[in-house]
């Protein structure tokens, strides 16, 4: 079992990692150092240590979590005790369940079944640049 501290310090990049949410630490290392996780409303380096009730929002895939950190651990735990590290704000929830709908309504253009001749490429190029 491991010990969730509430006191202390970890750095951020290890923090999202072991709360799972980042696959590997160097993931969450390049999710913090490309802009991506802000703490307190400010934009971080991935050693910047964290402590509990830090306000944290993660960008991923597209989506916003805005979260408040309860538990601090270095080491990456199961899922059911990383989901105890943090609070998710209400509004976060709300926010992510309106982007999920907006995703599954969403509807992609069925593929072609052939090649673009010259003529239809210009008219794709001529879209995409304008």
């Amino acid at each position: 079992m491991q010990n969730i501290a509430t006191q202390g310090a970890v750095r951020i990049d290890k923090w999202l990692w072991a709360a799972r949410f980042f696959k590997t630490r160097q993931m969450a290392t390049d999710a913090v150092s490309g802009g991506h996780v802000h703490l307190n409303g400010e934009r971080v380096k991935p050693g910047r240590k964290i402590g509990v009730n830090d306000q944290l929002r993660v960008n991923k895939a597209g989506m916003t979590w805005q979260i408040t950190v309860s538990g601090l651990v270095e080491k990456r735990v199961s899922a059911k005790l990383a989901q105890s590290l943090y609070v998710e704000s209400a509004e976060s929830l709300a926010d992510r369940a309106l982007q999920q709908e907006q995703r599954r309504l969403n509807v992609v253009a069925p593929a072609p079944k052939t090649k673009p001749d010259k003529r239809q490429r210009r008219q794709l190029s001529q879209i995409k640049f304008d």
